[in-house]
């Protein structure tokens, strides 16, 4: 579907007052000019049409007076009012894709932006109600499955080493447990999904959780092949969080970062940020241009109503070099069991469960495109009080 151009920030439009003030002062202008002509020819007039005449020419004058009053009215504030009722009457009507467009004045250009800025907001506040709610429905459905499913698993373990002791083909005992292993993958990441946070939560220094990580990653063999380069930011503030489930969240997009470059370069760290929304210099290759009607003003960063513009915190990220994340997929990569990865690489899980303990902890994350060329998933979390 086609719809008007988004307001652009760029584009310098003249002020409303001006262009009223300055219209209206040529009018007067013209009419004041046609009344001394007026008077001019009446003089050199015979009495009996001087009349006829300088009514002709006053009626004309206000004719034309009217016409162009309502011309200017119409092109100056009624257009654009009524595209912005056009606009609130398709987004009632559930066209959540119309934006309303950019007018030929500033102000009315200024309210029709901040009229978008209001419907993105709402969409997201509706995105983050339905998330919450999802995330709730989906922690109670995953204990409970994984609750039924962990006794028998333990149960097939159990029998497992039984046919191993009678001397069973060792062939079909490997892959009996790599295929149990992996369903006990799944079951313990529902169980983190699912798990409730009820520890306390402090004050954590970040740059130290993603330099533990990485010495603890590093020490185990999991970053052999790739380039890994922590960068951290000097003097970071401290962060309100847990620092093992920090650590348990930058581990997951390590590892993920790690397997998607493929022996090419990652690049970890962490840096101070004040919470604010995407602006033009962010913009990236994919994002849409100028001019276009994107389904979201910000496609890639979402919006939380607890943070206010230019909360600070710090902002911890995570990138590659791989092939990145497709814009279609970024909507649904946090969603659990959703997962680009070839069947039996992944859960589906990791970014679930990352996407859960920031937000309980009161942050966001989300996906855009690294400089390296691939993925670079972003974390703001608030700065502790």
């Amino acid at each position: 579907m086609s719809g008007p151009s988004a307001p652009s920030a760029n584009v310098r439009r003249p002020s409303l007052k001006r262009e009223l003030l300055f219209n209206l002062a040529l009018l007067t202008a013209a009419a004041l000019s046609l009344a001394v002509a007026t008077a001019l020819v009446a003089q050199l007039l015979q009495p009996r049409y001087a009349v006829v005449v300088l009514t002709a020419l006053i009626v004309g004058d206000l004719l034309v007076l009217f016409l162009f009053g309502r011309y200017l009215v119409e092109r100056l504030v009624l257009k654009p009012m009524g595209a912005l009722t056009d606009v609130a009457d398709e987004l009632a009507a559930g066209n959540l894709h119309r934006r309303a467009p950019p007018a030929e004045t500033e102000e009315f250009t200024q309210l029709a932006d901040r009229f978008n800025r209001m419907t993105e907001r709402l969409l997201d506040a509706q995105g983050q109600l339905v998330r919450a709610e999802k995330m709730a429905s989906i922690g109670h459905l995953a204990a409970g499955i994984a609750h039924e499913v962990g006794n028998p698993l333990s149960a097939i373990g159990t029998y497992v080493d039984v046919l191993r002791q009678r001397g069973t083909d060792p062939e079909v005992l490997v892959a009996i447990g790599d295929e149990t292993a992996r369903i006990d993958r799944i079951v313990r990441g529902l169980l983190a999904y699912a798990r409730p946070r009820d520890d306390d939560v402090g004050a954590v220094d970040v740059g130290s959780v993603i330099r533990n990580v990485h010495e603890l990653l590093s020490r185990q063999g999991n970053l052999k092949g790739v380039d890994v380069v922590v960068s951290i930011e000097e003097g970071l503030p401290t962060v309100r969080g847990r620092a093992h489930l920090l650590e348990q969240v930058v581990v997951n997009l390590l590892l993920n970062a790690v397997d998607a470059a493929q022996g090419g370069r990652v690049g970890a760290g962490a840096a101070r940020w004040r919470y604010r929304e995407r602006s033009e210099g962010e913009r990236r290759r994919t994002d849409p241009k100028p001019g276009d009607v994107p389904d979201r003003l910000s496609p890639t960063r979402p919006w939380r109503p607890e943070l206010a513009e230019g909360t600070r915190g710090v902002l911890l990220f995570v990138a590659d070099s791989g092939p990145g994340v497709r814009q279609p997929d970024r909507e649904r990569i946090f969603d659990p069991f959703y997962t680009t990865k070839e069947p039996g690489r992944g859960t589906g899980l990791g970014l679930a469960i990352v996407q859960r303990i920031v937000y309980e902890l009161g942050g966001l994350v989300w996906v855009d495109d690294a400089r390296e060329g691939g993925a670079a998933f972003k974390i703001f979390l608030p700065e502790a009080e």
